[in-house]
């Protein structure tokens, strides 16, 4: 029986090691998914919660043609994506005020107004459910340089 718990023990530790070891082999992108080019970080499409950045316009025209292609390619290569950034806040859609914000399970959530962080706090994990949902809306894609689609 003491040999079963070390085994098990041993092998979670091995496994947690692991993963541990994979979680660090994502990069941050730097590469357009497209050419491979340096990426601008003007230019970007909001994706399924994660914005995406490229070299220049026709990159970005490339993708709206083709998503999961690429999404595989920045996959494959090991690229983590940054998270859209927060704009609208969860209780009343409103714009976000900087300077009104809850630090929650290692999230930084703001609001519009001083009324919003209360209601937050009586059910956060509805309000994050929320924020993730309009993280995730398809179909928002961003070239501040020259269109707004």
């Amino acid at each position: 029986m003491k040999r079963v718990i070390t085994g098990i023990v041993a092998g979670m530790i091995v496994m947690s090691l692991a993963a541990v070891g994979f979680a660090q082999d994502k990069q941050p992108q730097t590469k357009c998914p497209v050419m491979g080019n340096k990426i601008r970080r003007s230019i970007y499409v909001d994706y399924q919660g994660k914005r995406v950045f490229f070299c220049c316009s026709a990159c970005l025209s490339s993708w709206v043609g083709n998503p999961a292609k690429y999404m595989k390619k920045l996959v494959e290569q090991g690229v983590q994506l940054e998270p859209v950034p927060q704009e609208k806040c969860p209780i009343m859609g409103g714009n976000i005020n900087r300077k009104l914000f809850v630090d929650y399970k290692g999230h930084r959530v703001y609001f519009c107004c001083e009324s919003c962080p209360a209601k937050f706090r009586e059910d956060p994990e509805k309000y994050m459910k929320r924020l993730d949902a309009m993280a995730h809306k398809k179909g928002k894609y961003r070239n501040p340089e020259q269109w707004q689609w």
